[in-house]
C-alpha cells in the first residue's frame, strides 16, 4: 500500500449555527487542506497516483469552494460548515473522483496552522 500526499487552499466566509460564541458571527478564513489518498499499486512508471493529478483533483473541490460564504453550499444546508463537515465533504468528492484502485486515506482542514480537523474512514 502507498500513501500519497499533497495540500492545498481556499478562502471562504462562513458562520456556525447553533454554536455560542464569536464563530456564530460571519467570518472568514484562510483554509489549508491536506489530502492523503491510498494506493493498492503503482503504474508502469512506478506512481501510485501522480501528484500533478491529485493536486488536480484536491484543486477542482477547493476551487468550487473558494471565496464562497460556505453556508450556502448545498451540501451544508442539511449540517453545519464546520472544519469537520469541510474535510469530509472533500473527502467524498475526491473519493468519486478517484480511479485505478487509489482512494482517500484522510483530509484535513486546517483553520489556522494551529487548529485542524481530520476525517477519514474506517
Amino acid at each position: 500500500m502507498f500513501e500519497i500526499t499533497v495540500k492545498s487552499d481556499f478562502a471562504a466566509a462562513h458562520r456556525l449555527n447553533n454554536y455560542q460564541g464569536a464563530c456564530e458571527n460571519l467570518h472568514g478564513h484562510n483554509f489549508i487542506v491536506e489530502v492523503s489518498v491510498r494506493c493498492r499499486k503503482l503504474d508502469e512508471s512506478y506512481i501510485a497516483i501522480d501528484f500533478k493529478e491529485l493536486k488536480r483533483l484536491v484543486k477542482d473541490i477547493t476551487d468550487s469552494l473558494d471565496h464562497t460564504y460556505l453556508n450556502d453550499n448545498d451540501y451544508f444546508q442539511k449540517t453545519n460548515p464546520t472544519s469537520e463537515m469541510i474535510a469530509k465533504y472533500i473527502y467524498e468528492n475526491l473519493k468519486e473522483s478517484l480511479k485505478n484502485g487509489c482512494k482517500p486515506s484522510s483530509v484535513s482542514v486546517y483553520e489556522t496552522q494551529n487548529s485542524k480537523a481530520t476525517y477519514f474512514e474506517e
